[in-house]
């Protein structure tokens, strides 16, 4: 068999990279290979168009092995991951019946959000009733004040079942850090971690401080950020409470880890690989003590357990949108399977309506199944880190990797993540980030699917309203905290294309084709694509032999808009005469960046739409003229 595949693939010579280069100049025919081929990411580093296996060499990353230190490849030998779905439990009774349901379709992972004025040992023992809790794990949020309390109701509830409790497995959310990311906290961040964890020290295998970065991905941080800014939020967890006298083992395990998982496909695989591998050495300056028997220590005896970074992973929201809501599927869909081919520990899909509305029983069972359909059909939990020695997703991995840690060293530098939450320094970066996404958005140089391209054209929102939070979590604190800004990707189109409906005045826009048969048909997509975005009506055509047999049937459609689409060449003969037979009788619009567009603006043309326009701004603009 091996001669057979040696004699086989000798029909192939091997091709240096020198002559792929030599190829790829080529077909360029003398265009700029940086300009044209290489990819400079938002995280600060290039990515070529093609890797060989010469771009391995010295990586040490392609030594690792899976469930071994530093974990880049994973914590454990296999790719099992839990299905985490979310529970508001505003009724306990209410709540348990959703969980139990749940349960028996496929989800091995309950997050229960519960109001602080409703924590009592009733509601404790009503919630999670006929729940086995050695066979599910199980998490829970509440107020960060009454979070103590949580601890000692589960563990009295816990005790009271006679379960093994070292034996169970969950966690407890508490990330101070991360209300002040908010603009929320209060109490002492020290003194109410120290409490959590010894109002929870039966439950050994309980996480109960967490990292909600998460938070960070929702604001639109670039992943760089995202990770840089995490591992710095947990190393402050680990400085603060060793500094108070908890052994740095204990702190660690004890850490959990909430990512957002973006639409960046090959990005998100690398970023969670080199999570771990930086987390871990992170954890190992600490020179953990195993506080029990471990079969996991360094050659020092330092235990290697504490620094495995647990990862629970969410779908994002920030590209979530209201318009075409089903595209949101596909966007989960990609950003789950990347997270488990990433080797994350748990998963939760956020359902597609939830920017929305709240979520119903059918867009959970979504939800939950986009999983089950992975684990399933697909078999992703079959196969550990399937991208080791990927040419590209490894040098991804150590790109990523070397970015996140500026960031984690920056922070250092300037005291600590605490200090650059309390200065404001974290919250203005991510939102700097988020307001240049939403530039790039606005221009399309950013993309997203149904909102800025491709909309759908006839869709209308029909009373669909975006759902803003409104948990009241928290109280705010006296410091005058900076927050993030969670506004979604396509928010502000959001609010254009519900502007336009609600006026009751959707504008029509009218394609006047002409001319060259190909650029007339690319201009006329392009003008409907663009001007769809604000939920205008847009009407093609085939073309017209004449500009005024096309400004006649613009006038007779009722139209509010012409769009004037041909070549570039032809505006000079058909811009001026469609303009003038017009006669101010609808908005004019040239598609395209003609050269003749200053000697058409100097005869009365205003409006050109093209590549380089915003679009957003533009349609805003459109709004003003055409809704009065």
């Amino acid at each position: 068999m091996a001669e057979n595949q040696n004699k086989l693939f000798s029909a192939f010579p091997p091709t240096s990279t020198e002559q792929w280069m030599e190829a790829v100049t080529a077909d360029l025919k003398g265009a700029d290979f940086e300009k044209k081929l290489v990819w400079k990411t938002n995280e600060g580093f290039k990515v070529k168009p093609f890797y060989r296996a010469e771009d391995l060499q010295g990586l040490s990353t392609t030594d690792a092995l899976p469930g071994e230190f530093p974990y880049l490849r994973g914590t454990k030998k296999d790719n099992r991951w839990l299905v985490r779905q979310e529970i508001k439990a505003n009724c306990p009774k209410e709540a348990n019946a959703k969980a139990v349901d749940m349960l028996q379709k496929g989800v091995d992972a309950l997050s229960f959000h519960i109001k602080p004025d409703a924590l009592s040992t009733e509601f404790i023992n009503e919630l999670l009733d006929g729940i086995d809790a050695t066979a599910v794990e199980l998490n829970f949020s509440t107020c960060q004040t009454q979070i103590v309390k949580l601890a000692e109701l589960l563990v009295a509830y816990f005790t009271a079942k006679d379960y093994p409790l070292d034996e169970l497995r969950g966690s407890i959310n508490f990330d101070y850090l991360g209300k002040m990311l908010a603009g929320k906290a209060k109490g002492d961040l020290v003194q109410i971690a120290k409490d959590l964890l010894e109002a929870s020290m039966p439950l050994t295998k309980y996480r109960v401080l967490t990292v909600n970065a998460i938070e960070l991905n929702n604001a639109g941080a670039y992943i760089s950020q995202e990770l840089g800014y995490a591992l710095a939020w947990g190393n402050e967890y680990m400085n603060l409470l060793t500094d108070a006298g908890i052994p740095a083992a204990v702190v660690a395990k004890r850490l959990k880890f909430h990512f957002g998982i973006s639409s960046n496909y090959f990005m998100e695989i690398a970023k969670f690989r080199a999570a771990r591998l930086l987390w871990a050495n992170i954890v190992a300056m600490y020179h953990p003590v195993c506080t029990s028997d471990c079969d996991h220590k360094s050659a020092e005896g330092e235990c290697r357990c504490a620094a495995k970074m647990r990862i629970h992973a969410e779908t994002s929201t920030y590209n979530l949108t209201l318009f075409d809501s089903h595209v949101n599927l596909l966007r989960t869909q990609t950003e789950a399977m990347s997270a488990a081919l990433a080797g994350v520990d748990s998963m939760t899909v956020t359902p597609f309506d939830v920017a929305y509305q709240t979520p119903d029983e059918f867009s959970e069972r979504l939800a939950r199944n986009q999983q089950l359909l992975l684990k399933e059909e697909s078999h992703f939990d079959k196969v550990v880190d399937p991208a080791a020695g990927s040419y590209y997703i490894e040098n991804l991995t150590v790109s990523i990797a070397q970015q996140a840690w500026n960031i984690f060293l920056k922070v250092q530098d300037t005291g600590g993540f605490y200090a650059a939450v309390l200065a404001g320094s974290v919250q203005d970066e991510i939102n700097e980030t988020g307001k240049n996404r939403s530039k790039a958005l606005a221009q399309r140089k950013e993309i997203l699917l149904g909102t800025n391209q491709y909309p759908n054209f006839n869709e209308q929102a029909k009373g669909k309203q975006p759902v803003t939070c409104g948990c009241g979590c928290g109280a705010s604190n006296e410091e005058g905290l900076k927050k993030l800004n969670f506004n979604r990707a396509a928010s502000e189109f959001e609010t254009l294309r519900l502007q336009t409906e609600a006026s009751g005045k959707r504008p029509k826009a009218f394609m006047l084709t002409i001319g060259n048969l190909a650029m007339r048909q690319a201009r006329a997509q392009f003008a409907c694509n663009f001007l769809a975005c604000a939920g205008y009506e847009v009407v093609d055509n085939l073309g017209f032999g004449s500009v005024e047999e096309g400004v006649t049937a613009a006038v007779e459609a009722h139209a509010d808009i012409v769009v004037l689409c041909s070549s570039d060449d032809e505006y000079a003969e058909y811009a001026v005469p469609a303009f003038k037979a017009l006669n101010g009788r609808a908005l004019f619009i040239v598609a395209g960046a003609p050269a003749c567009m200053d000697e058409l603006k100097a005869q009365g043309i205003e409006n050109f739409i093209h590549v380089r326009v915003n679009v957003l701004e533009t349609l805003k603009a459109y709004n003003e003229q055409l809704l009065k």
